[in-house]
Formats: structure tokens, C-alpha cells, sequence
């Protein structure tokens, strides 16, 4: 199938008599007839459900989707995109471990790992996603566990050469784990380009429509952990707190990491997202691909028209001629990026402020990447907590203004923008 249709049959196969849409199975626990039935689940001997903070199927029918039009093996949905980056990273590394992260990341991430998980012990290297290959090589250190970084940076649009950093941490032994939110996997498959394990910010294009809050893991299958054993115990030598089970030899590259990640991630921390909020997902990646193309070009429009105005100091969208990203984006996105913007207006900061003020279609909101036309001033809002020096290092501007372009008529967010540039 190709991805359009994916959108809206992958996941789930209704069988004769059966709903056609998704079921709800609203239920914290599931009904079993003997303890020997529930007890080969428990020891992941067959395949089944019974308790919902481990597994659901409407959300399993979910996961599903995503990993098919993600092209991977296996997923588990969690119930934010923050979720996602933290069970991503941590179900491969433990105290003493070292992770390399792209400096051009959302600062949500970037404060899960320059603050939080450090305080778990597991150190981060933060590099230019621009770096020299020295500087690239110089990073790793011989506890590196995985590389980090994102298809197109939020907010600094940076589009990440996968294939490249794909390529230096297979040198080292490492998987590559690249957060595909706001290119979708319609613009672009990361494992197509060498990455192994992909994540997503459900709230965003996925849902989109404000209406929920998720995040989703999806494995390759493609990763020889056993490969690197000595690299990865969690995966390569017996689980004592279940059962004793070697994720990698029981359920090889396709399903190792993300069982390891269910059975003792999801068991222990329970970031899981409720049945309700799946189905309203599985709505949202029904109109996906339509939407995301309309996102797209609505996208290029606007920016092309900001890149003209006289107001603007400067706009940086993978989709202009004049970006530096735009042969990368190409490369990896050639059908279309995405709908979010960054640029700057002339007079700084304040000149900002006041121009949003003065939006009447695009709203001020935190959130991005869904049907609405909304702007935020990332240095005083998502990016908060970071330096001026942290922030130009992440390619996050202090005069920075995110516009995520909606599917509402092109026409009117134009002069939305038009007029409230001249009344700044």
C-alpha cells in the first residue's frame, strides 16, 4: 500500500461482522479463564492483553499504523512526545552511559537531557549538526550508547543529514534515533536513510487538530544489537525482573526493542496514553497525507511571501531557494517539508511582541504542526530555560518567531500577516 492508503487501512483489518472503525476497548483489565492462560502472557509466551498500562489493542492498532507508514517492524505509542524521546533514549542507556544529541533539537528535549536525565547519571555531548567530520568523530567516547537528532530542528528548521550521522554512529556500534514530527513519515522515512529507531510527537501532524496529546517509538528491526552486546546488556543478557528473558535472543532485531521497552519501561513508569486518545489519533492519521500536503504548500507560499516583505529581517523555511537546508531538504523531503516557518522582524524582540499582538486569523499558542495558523515567540515561551548562547547554539534566534502555517485559505493568513506587520 502506498502511504495514502496506509493512512487510512494500515493497523487494523476489520473481520466479517466486525466495526469498521477502530474499537474502543476502554478497559483496564482483561478476563482470563485459568492463571495458566494469564501466566504465559507474563512470561511473553503468547500474545495478548492484561492490564492496559502495558498493552491495549486499540492502541496496538494504532502503533501498528504509525509503524507501517514509518516502514518499521514494531511501536508503542506513550502518552506524550516527551515520553517518546525519554523511553527512546533510556531503553538503551543507564548510569555511565554517554548519548550524543544534535545541538538543533526542541528545548523540551533538550532540557530532558542537559538536566534531567544527567541527574540519572547518563552524560550527553551536544554537537553542530552543521560539525566537521573530526568534530563528529571526536564526540563519541567508548560509552556512547546512541545519537540523537530530529528530521527538521523545532524551531530552528535545521534539516539533519540522517544518512551522515546515520552512518557515523553505525561506525561506533550505536543506533541512530531521529524524532520525525514535524516532516511526517508522508515527507520523509528515516530508516530509508540508515536511522534505526524513529519518534514522534503524536500531537502534532499526527493528531492534528489539538485534540490530543501522544508520542509514539517505532523501531527499524534493523539494529544487530546482538551484534553489540557488550554495548547493550539490557537487551543482550537475561531480564531478572522478568522472568529472565534475553529481549534480543528471544525476539530478534524486529521486536527485542520495543518488547524491552513495553516489559519494563511502560511496566515501571506507565507513560501510556488512554484508549480514547488512540481512536482520536487513528482519526487524525486518516487525513494525514491530505493535510500535510495542503500544510506544505500554504508553507511555501507564506514564506515566500515574508521573504519579500519589507518588514521582515529574515526567514529561514528548507522550501526557499535562499535557504542554507534546501538542497538537504531535497534530498531527504523532495515531496514537501512541512508547515512551520522561523523568521525575524525588523526591530528585534520587541518589534515581535507586537507584531503578534496584532494577528487576527493566526493565533498565539504554544502549540505547532496542526489545522490552526498559530506564531509563538520560542525564547520566551518553549525555550525558555536556555541562554542566549544556548539558544543561538541551537540555531533558536532571540528574536525567533515560529509561524506553524495551517490548512485555513492561504489568501487570509497572507493578509493576516500583512497587516499586522505594517501596524507593528
Amino acid at each position: 500500500m502506498r502511504q495514502e492508503t496506509k493512512c487510512i487501512q494500515a493497523g487494523y483489518t476489520p473481520k466479517n461482522g466486525e466495526p469498521r472503525m477502530i474499537p474502543i476497548v476502554q478497559s483496564t483489565t482483561f478476563k482470563y479463564d485459568t492463571s495458566e492462560d494469564m501466566g504465559k502472557l507474563f512470561d511473553l509466551e503468547a500474545d495478548g492483553y492484561f492490564y492496559t498500562r502495558l498493552q491495549n489493542p486499540t492502541n496496538d492498532y494504532v502503533a501498528k499504523k504509525i509503524a507501517a507508514l514509518e516502514g518499521g517492524t514494531a511501536a508503542i505509542l506513550t502518552s506524550s512526545g516527551q515520553a517518546a524521546t525519554f523511553y527512546a533514549v533510556f531503553n538503551i542507556a543507564q548510569a555511565g552511559d554517554h548519548v550524543i544529541a544534535s545541538t538543533a533539537i526542541y528545548g523540551g528535549s533538550y532540557n530532558l537531557f542537559n538536566v534531567t536525565m544527567r541527574k540519572m547519571g547518563i552524560d550527553f555531548t551536544f554537537v553542530d549538526p552543521d560539525c566537521t567530520d573530526e568534530e563528529l568523530e571526536a564526540a563519541f567516547k567508548p560509552n556512547t550508547k546512541a545519537v540523537f537528532g530530529e528530521t527538521i530542528a523545532n524551531p530552528a528548521l535545521v534539516v539533519y543529514d540522517i544518512e551522515r550521522w546515520a552512518q557515523a554512529a553505525h561506525a561506533h556500534g550505536v543506533p541512530l534515533i531521529v524524532d520525525n514530527t514535524f516532516a511526517t513519515p508522508i515527507n520523509c522515512r528515516p530508516f530509508e536513510w540508515g536511522a534505526d529507531i524513529v519518534t514522534h510527537s503524536t500531537t502534532k501532524y499526527m493528531d492534528g487538530h489539538d485534540a490530543t496529546v501522544g508520542g509514539c517509538i517505532v523501531d527499524s528491526g534493523k539494529f544487530d544489537w546482538m551484534a553489540h552486546a557488550d554495548k547493550f546488556p539490557g537487551l543482550c543478557t537475561p531480564d531478572e525482573s522478568y522472568h529472565g528473558i534475553t529481549y534480543a535472543e528471544k525476539f530478534g532485531m524486529e521486536g527485542a526493542y520495543i518488547t524491552k521497552c513495553t516489559a519494563q519501561l511502560m511496566r515501571d513508569l506507565g507513560s501510556i496514553p488512554s484508549p480514547m486518545n488512540c481512536y482520536m489519533l487513528n482519526l487524525g492519521l486518516e487525513s494525514l497525507a491530505v493535510r500535510v500536503e495542503r500544510h506544505c504548500s500554504n508553507a511555501q507560499k507564506v514564506a515566500e511571501f515574508l521573504e519579500g516583505n519589507e518588514n521582515v529581517a529574515w526567514v529561514e523555511y528548507p522550501g526557499l531557494l535562499s535557504s542554507k537546508y534546501h538542497e538537504r531538504a531535497k534530498k531527504y523531503m523532495p515531496n514537501g517539508i512541512c508547515g512551520v516557518i522561523s523568521f525575524g522582524v525588523k526591530g528585534g524582540r520587541k518589534a515581535a511582541e507586537e507584531f503578534m499582538k496584532h494577528l487576527k486569523v493566526a493565533i498565539i499558542a504554544t502549540h505547532v504542526a496542526d489545522a490552526h495558523t498559530c506564531v509563538l515567540h520560542p525564547a520566551s515561551s518553549t525555550h525558555r530555560q536556555m541562554t542566549d548562547e544556548e539558544l543561538i547554539a541551537g540555531g533558536v534566534m532571540p528574536d525567533l518567531v515560529r509561524l506553524s502555517v495551517g490548512i485555513e485559505n492561504v489568501d487570509d493568513i497572507i493578509e493576516d500577516l500583512t497587516q499586522a506587520l505594517a501596524s507593528k
